[in-house]
């Protein structure tokens, strides 16, 4: 099923505002919030949706590429990498802040009541460049990285506490992570909830720190991941890796390791989208007789013939030699432009030789109808 615009999901235009955008989103969450409406799939999926739409388009860099590539320009789809899997823990950890809330669940002052509980905390994403040849891009590729990054300590198990130890319940929250406060308006009671200043927020409290962590429940570690590309990606274009950022202080769920492509130039091969290019010198007694020649292609080199006559700014087709669809989509083509050599320095035999051919009718340029402009030419390309 064909992903819906983000712009859509959220009832806002190309044009939008951040402002815009982060209250409509903040309308429609509300509007689809699963305890507004409890055992209803339906509403639980457009609530996902328009965390997502909100994640890409409140993000400058990452609504800039959305703009201009589509879905895929974000990940979307991408072998298991992208923006598609959004989970509850991650929206109302992640936009929590949005709708006032210190912690836990951000819609707790809208609906009065502890409403879906206290949510487990997920820990910062990683970003990482990671340059690609043409090659690896062409035909995907498997790359080891290090990677530094927190991870749950082991000593603890990660709750901070020595030899992890059980935790005690925060006298100031009595557990909840939360302090609310009750006040009386005209319009009735009103629920505001704020972090608790003691547990900041976790509703416990550690006893006697792990040595190890420091109470920290987690550990700078460097770690070598293995990194799966699929064939298509483009430069720009942001995968992510679930679960390969940082762990939260004292237990929670990691955040994403985020690798953003750098596509490294080809010396020969040029790409345009999916196609191609590559410039081939010919020359003129090559291009007046025909010849056959090899050319590079992502897949190795082939030959192709040069008929006789061939002018400069030809351009030659090899259907299905260039970067395949992201998506699957098929494969873009390699174009071959035929620039026609003219030699710099002659030796007195061979300006002999041309200049008893200069007058020759067959040596004068007539460029008839069928002889299209370099412009021309590009338009029939792309």
């Amino acid at each position: 099923m064909a992903k819906r615009d983000y712009y859509e999901i959220l009832g806002v235009s190309v044009t939008a505002t951040q402002d815009e955008i982060k209250k409509s989103y903040r309308k429609v969450a509300i509007k689809f919030h699963p305890d507004k409406n409890p055992d209803n799939p339906e509403a639980e999926d457009k609530f996902k949706e328009a965390a997502e739409a909100y994640e890409i388009l409140s993000n400058q860099e990452k609504r800039a590429r959305y703009d201009r590539f589509g879905h895929q320009g974000v990940g979307s789809g991408a072998g298991g990498f992208g923006g598609g899997s959004m989970n509850m823990d991650d929206i109302f950890s992640q936009f929590g802040d949005i709708f006032g809330s210190g912690g836990g669940n951000p819609f707790e002052s809208f609906f009065g009541g502890a409403g879906r509980g206290q949510r487990q905390k997920k820990g910062s994403n990683l970003r990482i460049k990671l340059k690609l040849t043409l090659d690896e891009v062409a035909h995907g590729a498997e790359k080891k990285i290090k990677v530094k990054r927190y991870t749950s300590c082991e000593e603890c198990g990660g709750n901070g506490a020595q030899s992890g130890t059980a935790l005690k319940v925060c006298p100031t929250c009595n557990g909840s992570g939360q302090i609310r406060k009750v006040v009386n308006t005209m319009l009735g009671q009103m629920v505001s909830a704020s972090t608790c200043p003691t547990c900041n927020g976790e509703g416990k409290t550690i006893e006697n720190r792990c040595a190890k962590c420091h109470g920290e429940g987690r550990n700078l570690e460097e770690e070598v991941i293995t990194v799966k590309i699929p064939e298509g990606v483009s430069d720009g274009m942001q995968l992510s890796m679930s679960g390969k950022g940082n762990a939260p202080k004292r237990g929670g769920m990691p955040g994403d390791l985020l690798i953003v492509i750098e596509e490294q130039e080809d010396e020969a091969l040029k790409r345009e989208g999916l196609n191609v290019i590559y410039d081939l010198y010919v020359s003129f007694v090559d291009a007046a007789l025909g010849t056959s020649l090899e050319v590079p292609t992502i897949d190795g080199s082939v030959k192709i013939k040069i008929d006789a006559g061939t002018q400069s700014g030809k351009m030659l087709r090899l259907r299905g030699k260039g970067i395949p669809d992201i998506n699957g989509y098929g494969k873009g083509d390699q174009l071959i432009h035929i620039n026609i050599w003219t030699p710099k320095d002659l030796t007195e035999q061979e300006k002999k030789v041309l200049n008893n051919l200069k007058d020759s009718p067959n040596f004068k340029p007539q460029p008839g109808k069928s002889e299209k402009s370099f412009f021309e030419r590009m338009k029939e390309f792309f």
